[in-house]
C-alpha cells in the first residue's frame, strides 16, 4: 500500500512541477527507464516465486540503470552510442519479455 501512495504521489508531483531533465543527460533517461522496468518486472517475477529479496531488488534496480547508462555513455564517446543504445535496449527487451512470460504463466497457470 505504501509503494501505491508513493507511486501517487510521486506522478502528482511530476505532473505538477514539471521537472527538466538537462539536455546532457537526456540521451540516457530513455536507457535508464527501460533499465529499471527490467528490474521491477524481474521484482514481480521473484515475489511470485517466492524468492524476492528487497537487498537484491534495489542493488538490481540501481545497477541495472547505471551500466546501462554508462555503457550508452562509453558508446557516446566511441561514436557509437545509437548502436549501443539500440543494443542495450534489444537485452533489456528480452529480459522484460521474458520476465513478463514467467510472470504470465505464474498468473494463468499456463
Amino acid at each position: 500500500m505504501i509503494a501505491a501512495v508513493g507511486l501517487v504521489v510521486g506522478v502528482v508531483v511530476g505532473v505538477l512541477l514539471r521537472p527538466e531533465v538537462p539536455v546532457v543527460l537526456q540521451p540516457y533517461l530513455p536507457i535508464a527507464v527501460v533499465a529499471a522496468l527490467d528490474a521491477v518486472f524481474g521484482g514481480l517475477r521473484a515475489v511470485l516465486d517466492g524468492i524476492f529479496d528487497d537487498k537484491v531488488f534495489v542493488v538490481s534496480f540501481l545497477s541495472n540503470a547505471v551500466v546501462a547508462a554508462l555503457i550508452v555513455y562509453l558508446g557516446d564517446q566511441l561514436g557509437v552510442g545509437s548502436q549501443l543504445s539500440t543494443g542495450v535496449v534489444v537485452v533489456l527487451g528480452v529480459r522484460i519479455f521474458s520476465n513478463v512470460a514467467a510472470i504470465r504463466r505464474h498468473l494463468f497457470n499456463a
